[in-house]
């Protein structure tokens, strides 16, 4: 049964010691661990259908608005499983431990936010949140609950290679915490080093209102977005080309490209004081292109991203006042592999959501150290949106002396959604 916001909050307040805490929940969160965890999935598009096999955990339910998606879902696996169509249901249902939320970026604070205050735990897609006032409520009601966060990008601790660097981040973040390259450092993010920003995520101006697909309900799909009419460029894959719904490119990868340099540089506990744009106008609609974004910390560090092919091909991946590091992992210091090797190895984190689950110690990639590189791509969307240089205080998360850049913080949300 569809429940609708003044009932669904009514349940949590009123019934969640009885229905809604995970079936596995004991006391602070104790979990067997011989018991095999379950997972609800919310949006079964592309994302949602291609994470559906991480060891030990069972798809029980799964959500979307779209009926053809929906279906899709069903089918993911060879039992019977929930299927709804309002997500609330989804959070609702006592046989589910964690919900993997693979909805489009502008659905993901809501979605996260319930999900935490119903006790369960959380794997979201990124970007964590669209919004810097969005994740800063994910934040909070994940630490008030208790509850265990990761987020779905996996650069700052795989052992897989990170990108065009050609190693994992793990040999990088010893070679820059021992000191050998100086301080402070600038690293260059671009098609020169691997990183491709996906400029083909662009709108479209002026979209043509569209009959809407009798499988869709269009208006649950723009959820807390303004409502615009119906455009199949609108929705499922393409959305990334609207700043409603996500940011183009950078919405797309930019946690992916991002949140390891954060790690690298030591930048978990901050964001950048300055963000500085060089793009074209942008549409107030559709996402464009753009040529560079500079972030710069008080300490001088700096992460540049360089779009399409602009900027120097020689250009190191990460530059310092005593050496730099290129494309495939080559230092220009000489015997630095063996002088390397006398430095203590990075702080151990923690890879496996499940034994976060199951331990209740945070995860490698979480909802703090999550929003602070989400924080990076919204300042940088925020700077496009504007098209000028923004200064921003890491500590209050409001920018200094500008309204209307502090008003992109919090976004309106249509009614009745709002965190």
């Amino acid at each position: 049964m569809k429940t609708n916001r003044r009932e669904f909050l009514k349940t949590l307040g009123g019934v969640a010691a009885f229905t809604i805490v995970p079936r596995h929940v004991l006391g602070r969160g104790f979990i067997a661990p011989s018991d095999q965890l379950t997972k609800g999935i919310i949006g079964t598009g592309g994302m949602g259908c291609g994470h559906v096999n991480y060891a030990g955990t069972r798809l029980v339910a799964v959500c979307d608005v779209d009926k053809n998606h929906l279906e899709q879902g069903r089918r993911l696996v060879n039992e019977k499983i929930a299927a709804y169509h309002d997500f609330r249901d989804l959070i609702l249902d006592p046989n589910v431990d964690i919900v993997h939320i693979a909805t489009p970026p502008h659905w993901h604070g809501i979605m996260s936010v319930e999900a935490a205050k119903a006790g369960k735990d959380i794997w979201c897609e990124k970007p964590m949140t669209r919004t810097i006032g969005e994740g800063k409520r994910v934040m909070e009601t994940i630490k008030q609950n208790g509850r265990m966060f990761r987020l779905n990008t996996i650069y700052r601790f795989a052992d897989s290679m990170f990108y065009g660097l050609g190693t994992p981040a793990k040999p990088l973040k010893k070679l820059i915490q021992s000191g050998m390259l100086g301080w402070p450092l600038k690293v260059t993010i671009s098609k020169h080093t691997g990183f491709d920003w996906k400029f083909f995520w662009v709108g479209k101006e002026y979209l043509e209102p569209q009959p809407i697909p009798k499988e869709l309900d269009y208006d649950f799909w723009l959820g807390p977005a303004p409502y615009k009419p119906y455009n199949a460029h609108r929705v499922h894959q393409t959305f990334r080309g609207y700043w409603d719904y996500d940011g183009g490119g950078l919405g797309d990868m930019g946690q992916h490209y991002i949140d390891p340099v954060q790690y690298l540089l030591g930048k978990d506990e901050t964001s950048p004081v300055k963000v500085e744009v060089d793009a074209p106008q942008q549409h107030p609609d559709a996402v464009g292109v753009w040529r560079s974004i500079t972030y710069t910390y008080d300490d001088g560090c700096q992460i540049v991203l360089w779009g399409e092919d602009f900027g120097d091909p020689n250009t190191p991946y990460v530059s310092g006042p005593k050496g730099n590091v290129y494309k495939n992992f080559v230092c220009d210091i000489p015997n630095w592999e063996k002088k390397l090797a006398d430095y203590p190895e990075p702080e151990p984190q923690v890879t496996d959501f499940l034994e976060s689950v199951k331990t209740r110690q945070p995860f490698a990639l979480n909802e703090r150290n999550g929003f602070r590189s989400a924080t990076i791509v919204n300042l940088g969307t925020i700077a496009l949106r504007l098209n000028r240089t923004l200064n921003f205080d890491p500590v209050k998360l409001e920018f200094i002396d500008d309204e209307a850049a502090n008003r992109l913080i919090d976004q309106p949300m249509r009614a009745p959604w709002n965190i």
